[in-house]
Order: C-alpha cells, then sequence, then structure tokens
C-alpha cells in the first residue's frame, strides 16, 4: 500500500528529462548562500551528510546518532497496523494471481480501499490515516514483502499520484480532493513523461492555455507510461503554459501543475502497456483533447511546475528502499529455507563457503538497505530538508541491492528457484524496473555528483572571491593555505568520527574518515582540472557518485549498529559484524574508484571505451566479424 516503490513507469524519463535543471537550478537545499552573496546574512548551514562529503567534511548531525522517532504511541499505531496488513497479504491477495491477470484483483482492491491503504499519509480529518514517514515505511516494507505489482499501484497512487495536493495544495484543493482520493475510492495518477520528452525537461509539448474569460485553462497533449493511467481519475498533470517576466514583459512558456479530472471531460487513455514484470499495475497512454481546467486548479502556481515535480519524486525516495527492503527479507528467507534443508555431497549446502558468502552479502545488502530507509524517514520526521542526495542514493542502492539478492537467492536454490512456482522469477521481473524509474540509476549517480560537486565548487568560488580582498578575508585564506601545507607533507588527518559512534565501531569510523578525506580532495582536483566542463565528464562522475555511496552507506551502517550497541539489543553483535565487514569492503571501493579517476592510464582507458562505442554506434552494432569469416 504504498508509495512503497512510487512507482511510476514513466518516471525514467521523467527524472532524465529534470536532471540538467534540477543541477543548475540548485535547490534550496543544496544553495550555499556565503557572505559574499548576501552581505549581512548568516551563512545558510547544509546538514546533508553527503552534501559536506563533496568538501571533505564530516556532517554527521543527520547520521549520528541514528534516528529513534517514534513516540510509544506512534509505535503502537504502526505496530497495530502489521497485524490485519500482514494477514491481508497472506489471505486474500494473491500476487501470482494478479501477475498473471496483469491486473489486480478486484477483492484485493476492495480490501486495500477499506484498510485505508490508499490514503495512509493523508491527514486523518480528510480521511486518511496520517502516518509519519517512519511509519509509512513500515507498512511499505510489508507491501514489499509480498507484492510489488499492488505496491505500485498504492505507491502512483499516494506517493506520487496526489503527492502533489498533500505538498502543495492550498486548504481548498486539499478539502476538495484528499477525501475522494483516500475514501471516495478515486484512483490519481501522476502525468509528466511524454513520448518527446527525453533528457529535456522543455521538450514537453502538452499545453494549457488560460481561456479568453480567463476563467480555465485549455489543454491539449498527451502522457505516456502513466501508472494507473488508464484507472485514474484525478491527475497531476505538467503542461507548458505561457508565462510573462513581469520586469523584462517577455513572454515565454514554463511548466505548470495542474489538478486535472477525467469528469472534466476530454481526457482518455489507451490499452494497457504489456510489461515485463509489475504486470498487475496498471500502465497506460493518456490523452488530454481542449480539456478545460479551472484556474483553482492550478497546483503550486503558474511556472513552478518544475518545482513541483520534483519535490514530489523526492519527497517519497525512502518508501522505494522501505519496499524493497521487504522484497529482499522475502528472498533471503526463501534461500535460507532451501539452503539450511538442501542435502549435497553428504552435506547440508549452508555449511560451503560459497554459499555462506551468498548468504552473508545478501544479509549485509539487505542490512545497508533497510538502514537506509530509516534512517531518512526518521530525518524528514524531524523535520530535515537536506535529505535529497541521501534519498538519491537510497533509490540507487535499494534497487541494484534487491535485485542481486533476488538473483542469487535463485542461485542457492537452483533448479527450483528458476521454477515459476516458487515465486523468485516474478519478483526478479517486478524488481526489474526499480533501476529505470524514479529516474534511472544512471541519471541519479550524476544527479549526486553533480549536485555535490556544485556545492564544493561554492567554496572554492568564495576562497577566489576571499583573495580579491585578501586583508578582509586573511582569515579564511591562511585557513585554507594551512590544510594544503599540511597536506602536502603529510601530516594532516582525517576529520575524527570517533566520538560519534560506539567504541567497538571506532576501527570502521576510522575507515570511513579517511575515505571522507581523500574523497574531498579527490574532488577538489577534478573541479580545478575540468571546471564547468566537468559536467561532461561522465566516466569521472559515476565513480566520485559510487564512492559517495560507499561513504554515506558506511556511516549509516555504524550509526545504526552504534546504537545496537549502546542500547545493548540482542542482534548488536550480529550487527556490529555485518557493519565491520561492510565498512571495510566499502573503504577498498572507494579507494579504488578515487584511484581510477586521477590515474593517466585508466583515464586513457575511458577514451579507449567511449571511442569503441563510439564506432559500434556507428556500424549500427556490433563491429568485429565472426571468428569463422561468415
Amino acid at each position: 500500500m504504498i508509495r512503497s516503490a512510487k512507482i511510476i513507469l514513466q518516471s525514467s524519463r521523467t527524472q532524465n528529462a529534470l536532471l540538467k535543471r534540477f543541477v543548475s537550478a540548485s535547490p534550496v537545499h543544496c544553495k550555499t548562500v556565503t557572505n559574499n552573496e548576501k552581505q549581512g546574512s548568516a551563512p545558510t548551514e547544509d546538514l546533508s551528510f553527503t552534501m559536506n562529503l563533496f568538501r571533505g567534511q564530516v556532517q554527521g548531525k543527520e547520521v549520528f546518532p541514528y534516528p529513534n522517532v517514534l513516540t510509544e504511541e506512534t509505535k503502537e499505531t504502526a505496530q497495530m497496523l502489521v497485524d490485519p496488513i500482514t494477514k491481508f497479504f497472506e489471505e486474500v491477495n494473491d500476487a501470482a494471481k494478479n501477475d498473471s491477470n496483469e491486473k489486480v484483483d478486484d477483492k484485493s482492491l476492495e480490501g486495500l480501499w477499506d484498510m485505508c491503504a490508499f490514503g495512509l499519509q493523508v491527514p486523518q480529518d480528510l480521511g486518511g490515516l496520517g502516518l509519519t514517514n517512519t511509519q509509512y515505511a513500515r507498512m511499505v516494507e510489508i507491501v514489499g514483502s509480498y507484492d510489488l505489482g499492488v505496491g505500485i499501484t498504492l505507491g502512483a497512487h499516494q506517493s506520487i499520484g496526489f503527492k502533489g495536493i498533500l505538498l502543495y495544495g492550498n486548504p481548498a484543493q486539499k478539502q476538495k480532493y484528499l477525501p475522494r482520493v483516500t475514501t471516495g475510492k478515486e484512483y490519481a495518477a501522476f502525468c509528466l513523461t511524454e513520448p518527446s520528452s527525453g533528457s529535456d525537461a522543455g521538450s514537453i509539448r502538452t499545453k494549457a492555455v488560460l481561456s479568453p474569460d480567463g476563467k480555465h485553462y485549455i489543454m491539449n497533449g498527451s502522457k505516456i507510461w502513466i501508472s494507473n493511467g488508464g484507472i485514474a481519475d484525478i491527475m497531476t498533470v505538467f503542461a507548458q503554459t505561457p508565462v510573462t517576466d513581469p520586469k523584462t514583459g517577455k513572454t515565454k512558456d514554463k511548466v505548470t501543475a495542474f489538478i486535472v479530472e477525467r469528469s472534466f471531460g476530454g481526457v482518455t487513455n489507451g490499452a494497457p502497456e504489456k510489461k515485463m514484470g509489475i504486470k498487475a499495475s496498471n500502465t497506460a497512454e493518456v490523452y488530454y483533447e481542449d480539456v478545460k481546467i479551472p484556474i483553482e486548479n492550478v497546483l503550486g502556481g503558474v511556472g513552478n511546475g518544475f518545482k513541483v515535480a520534483m519535490n514530489i519524486l523526492n519527497n517519497g525516495r525512502f518508501g522505494m528502499a522501505a519496499a524493497l527492503s521487504g522484497t529482499m527479507r522475502a528472498c533471503t528467507k526463501k534461500a535460507v529455507e532451501f539452503a539450511t534443508s538442501r542435502v549435497q555431497f553428504g552435506k547440508k549446502i549452508d555449511t560451503y563457503g560459497g554459499i555462506q558468502e551468498k548468504l552473508a552479502r545478501m544479509s549485509m545488502l539487505h542490512y545497508v538497505t533497510e538502514s537506509l530507509a530509516y534512517m531518512i524517514s526518521g530525518n524528514m520526521d524531524k523535520g530535515s530538508q537536506h535529505y535529497h542526495l541521501e534519498a538519491a542514493i537510497s533509490k540507487v542502492f535499494a534497487s541494484e541491492a534487491a535485485w542481486y539478492v533476488c538473483d542469487e537467492s535463485i542461485q542457492i536454490m537452483g533448479g527450483m528457484g528458476f521454477m515459476k512456482d516458487t515465486g523468485l522469477e516474478r519478483v526478479l521481473r517486478d524488481l526489474r524496473i526499480f533501476r529505470i524509474f524514479e529516474g534511472t540509476n544512471d541519471i541519479l549517480r550524476l544527479f549526486v555528483a553533480l549536485t555535490g560537486i556544485q556545492y564544493a565548487g561554492a567554496h572554492l568560488k568564495e576562497l577566489q572571491n576571499a583573495f580579491k580582498n585578501p586583508t578582509a578575508n586573511l582569515g579564511l585564506i591562511f585557513e585554507e593555505a594551512s590544510k594544503r601545507v599540511v597536506r602536502t607533507v603529510g601530516l594532516s588527518s582525517p576529520p575524527s568520527m570517533d566520538y560519534l559512534v560506539h567504541k567497538d565501531l571506532t576501527p570502521s569510523a576510522s575507515l570511513v574518515s579517511k575515505g571522507i578525506d581523500t574523497f574531498g580532495q579527490s574532488v577538489e582536483s577534478v573541479l580545478i582540472k575540468y571546471g564547468k566542463n566537468i559536467v561532461d565528464e561522465q566516466y569521472i562522475l559515476n565513480r566520485l557518485a559510487n564512492a559517495a555511496i560507499d561513504i554515506y552507506t558506511s556511516a549509516v551502517v555504524i550509526s545504526r549498529a552504534s546504537k545496537s550497541l549502546n542500547e545493548n539489543i540482542s542482534t548488536a553483535q550480529h550487527e556490529k559484524l555485518m557493519a565491520e565487514a561492510w565498512c571495510l569492503e566499502a573503504s577498498e571501493r572507494v579507494t579504488q574508484n578515487l584511484k581510477t579517476i586521477s590515474s593517466g592510464k585508466n583515464l586513457d582507458n575511458f577514451t579507449k571505451l567511449s571511442t569503441i562505442a563510439k564506432t559500434v554506434c556507428e556500424n549500427g552494432g556490433t563491429v568485429q566479424l565472426n571468428p569463422l569469416g561468415f
């Protein structure tokens, strides 16, 4: 039930289309306001761990201690929901049937509506359950354990479909629409992606023009790959609208978000798409022909559609990590049940080192994913506004980890895992889309790297400005100069994290600290070398993103394991082992990635790879001849 995966098949193109504008626009949480920019105002502190990582600094306020945001009351509420939801998925919903019929069974849908599963975070006075992000994550996790197809139906509805109304709706819009999508059994959808809009948000062609009487917008266009597109009654639709700049008097098209009802007329849809996985979810093309939209249905202000779309997507990414955490738990359980009973060569296969390594890595990946989900949801519940890079990392990590865990579960079970009745082949098909929608993992890696680099670059710009008036900025100049001198002679030490973690995890914390220090130096080096052209160096950006992911996930798991050790939780020693193992291997990957981007040999190899790819494309596919020559 759940924004679970927040699924939007269309999101791949959606986020691709927004990447350039997102990074260039630099959202508020990414903005560094210096005294040089705003005289008389204090600099804005960004509390994002990942953002500060790009400056080689430890910002631990939103990682340590691991969040514990549930009160006794809110914890009790979540616990009360777990049993009925679990029972529903075990006794009512049939994931295999939904997949085979390519639709969620009517009985399941009725049950979900009756449980208010379509309005988990809608305020109670508007018909919903009013769950916090952390409570929501727990519900999402259960859904992910049983049926990702259902999760996508729920997520497309509330995580993105009407999420814009929750985030940006005025009181009248909330009062009018939220009860309808919560208890009125009206489905919602998020409609942004179009057949022609790929990497450029400006290529959206759907247009909405103000009527002569000024009371309506007239919308024409189409959207593609819309989850719930064939069943949605209420849609958040993005269209180009003419906007006049009051300063210049010039008019240009800007994206605006609208609340569109199918009942307005002129809204139709195509047949459900045939998909590789998540077959139970409805995905369809939607068409708009002379749709009259009242001006009061503008969402978030005329021309602000880009901001609305980005924040809808950013706001719920943690839900994907929560849902996939549930999926990974279920896959691992099946693999363990098989491994502990299957006998080969006279021994149960769980006694063999190869199987043990698989199960250990599966467990570690699940631990990291689960830790990310509740770290981010907990911070959001505490009021954090600095989670966007972390949420993107959680999506990338969770989607790749879940694929690995499911694939290894099948491998452990061998031929049995490949059989349809085991259920893992359906899960594997469902999981494939998660690395594509919500922004492809490729795009999100670039988003993480470029946004972080932009933040680091602002600091270098501040230093450059300081040299223009050295007398007034001696403190900053000497501070930076001393750092570089100490670093050059090898006397510098990484920023310490020892005081933030349990004493048993200080060696792991030291590995993370060293990685942060080296990472900051690497970012500074590539900025100096490439300047603004770094945006075109995707080989380097991808490796910086991978290093950032490894460092952030390491910090998260030692935070969670420290909490368990401090509170003497029964699983604390097991968590400690996983945290230690993860941090060691992650630190080795960080070292390798950072060496790669500074090595002339590796950079030359990037050039070779680029040439190979260009040649393949020029030839329309594989270039070399078959060895037999025919």
